[in-house]
């Protein structure tokens, strides 16, 4: 008989063609309830994580620190994403660089268990072929942490709103003296009167010989 003959030993499970990217394949794992697993694994996006002015750039390295572990009503993942992030700062439209680090927490439901019946399908997630794709749970984390209107600085001045230069980058004491449209006709008007008003008024040594004139008259009467 082969010498190995009576060895009970199973060969390895491979890696299934599903466990890469976000999806982790969890069959090692098992149900009994309490086993764990800790795991690091780095993903390369294919595309674009977040919002429109700001998110994980399409080919950034996301960053998983993971730990697996099995429950009664599925799997538990519990870990840190790290990633760098791309934006456009909304005051005054230039380019930043940063990088994110956010928690996830989620349970992957047995697809016979009870969570998995009396939940509906967008409540949890539930596993697949003995995986769990962590892309939609991951996506939706960095959606609520990101900000609607990004900025490259906290105290980001922003652009000059009459001229467009970026205030990080003016002179000190950068202004503009604007003049309120709505009082321009009367400032115009009151200039021309004022040139009306100085042309016709009388000047005061004409005014005196006319009144040196008029008591000459009244003294002869």
């Amino acid at each position: 008989m082969p010498a190995d003959s009576g060895s009970s030993s199973r060969p390895r499970r491979q890696p299934t063609p599903q466990d890469v990217g976000f999806v982790l394949d969890v069959h090692s794992l098992g149900r009994k309830p309490g086993s764990m697993k800790n795991m690091h694994r780095t993903v390369t996006t294919d595309a674009k994580i977040g919002l429109e002015m700001v998110g994980i750039p399409v080919g950034a390295q996301v960053e998983m620190e993971l730990t697996l572990q099995s429950v009664s009503e599925g799997v538990l993942v519990i870990g840190s994403v790290t990633a760098p992030i791309e934006g456009e700062c909304s005051r005054c439209l230039e380019s930043f660089t940063d990088a994110i680090e956010l928690q996830i927490t989620e349970l992957f439901a047995y697809p016979d268990s009870a969570t998995e019946q009396t939940t509906e399908e967008d409540e949890v997630h539930r596993l697949v072929d003995d995986t769990v794709d962590l892309e939609p749970v991951v996506i939706d984390a960095v959606g609520l942490e990101l900000p609607m209107q990004p900025l490259c600085e906290p105290d980001c001045a922003g652009l000059c709103p009459e001229c467009g230069v970026r205030m990080a980058i003016a002179e000190s004491g950068h202004g503009h003296e604007i003049l309120d449209p709505r009082w321009a006709g009367l400032a115009n008007f009151a200039a021309t009167d004022g040139d009306s008003v100085g042309d016709s008024a009388p000047s005061e040594s004409t005014l005196a010989g006319h009144n040196g004139a008029a008591s000459q008259q009244t003294e002869e009467k």
